[in-house]
């Protein structure tokens, strides 16, 4: 359980990290703010990264997210009890299998049809978001079980 706590907490710290850098002017893995929302937001017609706030607002969840399963696996002392945590893992997990889903879906790529994001959604980010969705799943049956 600790190893896959400690996958979740450093992948989403570094989702995170990529948030904040983009919030304050990153533009990698683009040349420039248009070709860096084509990569990262992939809505149709976007030309602009969403604002520094909305960057920053989404790295303080990530962070958040990142520690819950560090406090799951018992690596930090946490205000909430065991039930709480293992509630807040499974709408985690919930949350990222919802858009791990998505990703895969139709109506999804009516609605992010830009390029390169559409196959990197395909390839890397909906797969991904299975992933670290699957990991909290699995964190929270072994602690609800234990």
């Amino acid at each position: 359980m600790t190893l896959i706590a400690l996958a979740l907490t450093v992948v989403l710290t570094f989702v995170a990290g990529l948030h904040v850098y983009w919030g304050i002017g990153g533009v990698w893995p683009g040349t420039d703010q248009r070709s860096l929302a084509r990569a990262v937001v992939g809505f149709r017609g976007v030309d602009a990264t969403p604002s520094p706030t909305a960057c920053f607002a989404v790295a303080a969840c990530l962070v958040l997210a990142a520690l819950w399963p560090a406090a799951l696996a018992g690596l930090f002392a946490s205000p909430f009890q065991l039930a709480g945590l293992v509630a807040g893992a499974v709408m985690l997990a919930l949350v990222f299998l919802a858009r791990g889903i998505a990703g895969f879906t139709p109506a999804w790529r009516r609605l992010t049809p830009e390029e390169p994001f559409a196959t990197n959604d395909r390839r890397f980010f909906s797969p991904l978001c299975l992933a670290l969705g699957a990991g909290f799943l699995v964190l929270a049956f072994e602690r609800a079980l234990s």
